[in-house]
């Protein structure tokens, strides 16, 4: 729908429509890429707050890069750069923007704005200024991320803005610079704080490393350790699922999504917790044909989500980032068996550790669906694996068109 709006709008031929091959101005080739990137809940995410910056960054970097020719490497440092910012921004806005209602577009924007301001080789002001339109550019609200495909909206606005900040920085465009700190600002507004940590140790680390994690099965991230650690407690006791008894999560911050249960379609099971686990310990694993209907209406897993409880009392998180922590789940048989499996961080994730093979096999999986050519998936691939010798953006999104 917003890939067919942006092409009756027209404008300049500048960036790639991913898997189309029509080309748009770089800010709406932005969006739509964007958009796509988030679909299915099927992207990455920071773990301290679940906010999609990848994509954004992504997106914004490869649209302006094809444009002005950058090259590989230059989109790598854009991509790090974009993600620092956008990530720090919001650990100060963690954990009360949720429960404010803001969605994480209220930060990943940030990561658009610097990683196009890096490519366009904005100065020190003009990178403020980007920073500054980008904060008074994005809204976005949690309650419909969560129930509807408006999560994927939130994503193409924040690849949009975020770049079109940077771009009317470039031209000279100011806005108040201290519009992040300032009384009535960002923080201020959508309740920031330990302020003085965004800008703590900048360059020592690299969220992109440390906080990064790449989805390794559809869904909302908080949810995929507690789904290996259901598929790992059925592994370790061989359980039968016809012979549970009890299921319990235990982990505080899954408490809250109790009420979610028997999904009918994509957006409800990529919000189910309780889904999740019923899947897990029934398939001892969760995978992509589980955002099917055939899998949401499997009986075996519909009986199983009504046996799953909560814990009332779980451990107490060691911090305020409620998402990167996991937590356990135990399965209890009516044949008196009793089994416990914690897992504290998912496969995919800077905890663990990020695999090629992972990757690969995510990207093969979803490349398919997208029509594209396996020869050009293995292509593309391989530009992927290389992409800091990649001299042109151009070589890269051709190879993204499906045929």
């Amino acid at each position: 729908m917003i890939r067919s709006i942006e092409k009756e709008n027209g404008g300049a031929a500048q960036a790639t429509l991913w898997f189309d091959g029509a080309k748009l101005s770089v800010a709406c080739a932005a969006r739509v890429n964007a958009v796509a990137s988030d679909a299915a809940a099927s992207d990455d995410s920071d773990m301290r707050s679940i906010a999609h910056i990848g994509t954004i960054v992504s997106t914004a970097s490869i649209a302006i890069a094809e444009q002005r020719g950058r090259n590989g490497r230059d989109v790598l440092g854009a991509m790090v750069l974009g993600y620092e910012i956008a990530g720090r921004i919001d650990e100060a806005l963690t954990p009360g923007r949720m429960q404010r209602g803001f969605h994480g577009s209220v930060s990943t924007v940030f990561g658009a704005a610097v990683a196009a301001g890096r490519l366009l080789d904005l100065t020190a002001t003009q990178m403020t200024h980007a920073i500054a339109l980008a904060a008074t550019s994005i809204g976005g609200l949690a309650i419909a991320a969560d129930t509807s495909c408006a999560r994927e909206y939130h994503a193409g606005l924040s690849a949009l803005l975020g770049t079109n900040a940077a771009l009317a920085a470039a031209r000279g465009f100011m806005s108040e610079e201290n519009s992040l700190e300032a009384p009535r600002g960002f923080f201020q507004a959508l309740g920031g704080q330990a302020i003085e940590d965004v800008t703590a140790g900048l360059g020592d680390s690299w969220d992109i490393v440390t906080d990064m994690a790449i989805k390794l099965m559809p869904g909302g991230h908080p949810f995929h350790a507690i789904a290996e650690a259901a598929a790992g407690a059925a592994i370790a006791g061989n359980v039968d699922p016809r012979d549970v008894e009890k299921i319990t999560i235990s982990a505080a911050q899954m408490r809250d999504w109790g009420n979610k249960t028997h999904p009918r379609d994509l957006v409800g099971a990529a919000h189910s917790v309780v889904y999740f686990v019923a899947a897990s310990v029934a398939d001892r694993r969760f995978d992509w044909e589980h955002m099917t209907e055939a899998k949401m209406n499997d009986p075996l897993i519909a009986a199983l989500q009504d046996k799953v409880e909560f814990d009332q009392n779980p451990a107490p998180l060691p911090d305020r980032f409620t998402h990167r922590h996991g937590g356990s789940v135990t399965i209890q048989t009516r044949s008196g068996g009793l089994f416990t499996n914690t897992c504290k961080s998912p496969r995919g994730s800077g905890a663990r550790g990020i695999e090629w093979s992972d990757v690969d096999a995510k990207y093969r999986y979803l490349t398919l669906k997208s029509g594209l050519a396996a020869s050009r998936t293995a292509e593309s691939l391989e530009v992927i694996h290389g992409f800091e010798n990649l001299v042109s953006m151009s070589r890269f999104t051709k190879l993204l068109q499906v045929e």
